[in-house]
């Protein structure tokens, strides 16, 4: 999922760099939302092990 958010980020600033403004805020905002859901599943996978008593 991060990779797709860096994905999403670098297609952004080559476009914002081209001058696609809207192509740019559409990649951005791709970017962010992966980037978020990256972060929820990583504290989740986090917590989720100590509640069962693992590690």
């Amino acid at each position: 999922m991060l990779s797709w958010a860096l994905t999403f980020f670098v297609i952004a600033l080559i476009a914002a760099v081209l001058g696609f403004g809207g192509i740019a805020g559409a990649s951005a905002g791709i970017a962010k939302i992966c980037f978020i859901v990256f972060l929820v599943l990583f504290v989740v996978s986090l917590i989720v092990p100590r509640m069962r008593g693992g590690v």
